[in-house]
């Protein structure tokens, strides 16, 4: 417990000191070289998020190259981007795949290589173009760059995995029915607005989000998912 306190003290006062025109937003090194991985490639991470909101929560996005590209394209959700667009979709190409967000290290959460991510990357650019909210943004609880990717996990079923519990937005429904397939499309949930609901999956395991913070235990691959920490044990998977 007083691990988990530390961590929480300790970004809440990494975070106030940080300045986003000098952060750290350079590749980590963990995605294929183009020149290295003829292969299509899709991957998603998440980081925590930039300034006070990283104590809070992550920030999530999707990395893509098709087969024998000489770059990446990633998919984000930003809400500055508000400020200058008609939406907060930032679909950029030559990318980054895996850039420190802000100073903050990513982590890989799936990574599709070959004919699967072929089928993936058709899907994502679909789902990227029918996404609904790219004219609204909220920290909380929605929808924010976690509903996005979220929206966007569940409309590509070779994605499998789910966000970690720290992702707060990924529980708003994009399509505003209260009613639909979890994430790895491999259950369902059941939300309101991303502030009261239930998840129930085999790859979910059961999750229950109040007021936008997830709580749940995985019992296919054994871990506590909690708001905050985000997963306590195994890793995630798709099945």
């Amino acid at each position: 417990m007083k691990r988990f306190a530390f961590l929480v003290l300790f970004l809440g006062v990494n975070s106030a000191f940080a300045d986003w025109r000098t952060a750290d937003k350079s590749s980590a090194g963990i995605a294929p070289s183009p020149a290295e991985e003829p292969l299509a490639v899709v991957q998603v991470y998440y980081a925590r998020a930039y300034s006070w909101r990283g104590t809070f929560g992550v920030h999530s996005w999707i990395a893509t190259k098709e087969a024998n590209a000489v770059g990446y394209t990633t998919y984000h959700v930003i809400g500055w981007q508000l400020r200058r667009s008609d939406t907060s979709v930032v679909i950029q190409e030559n990318a980054i795949p895996d850039g420190r967000w802000y100073g903050s290290e990513p982590t890989l959460l799936r990574d599709i290589r070959g004919s699967e991510a072929e089928s993936a990357i058709a899907k994502i650019k679909a789902a990227a173009k029918e996404y609904p909210h790219g004219g609204t943004y909220h920290v909380w609880p929605g929808p924010n760059s976690n509903t996005f990717i979220s929206y966007l996990i569940r409309h590509t079923p070779e994605i499998g995995v789910e966000l970690p519990p720290h992702a707060i937005g990924k529980d708003w429904l994009a399509n505003y029915w209260p009613v639909g397939k979890s994430e790895s499309n491999t259950g369902f949930q059941v939300s309101l607005y991303g502030l009261l609901g239930f998840t129930l999956g085999l790859n979910e395991g059961v999750e229950v989000n109040l007021l936008g913070l997830s709580f749940g235990l995985d019992l296919y691959r054994p871990a506590i998912k909690l708001p905050l920490a985000g997963r306590l044990g195994m890793k995630d998977e798709a099945l």
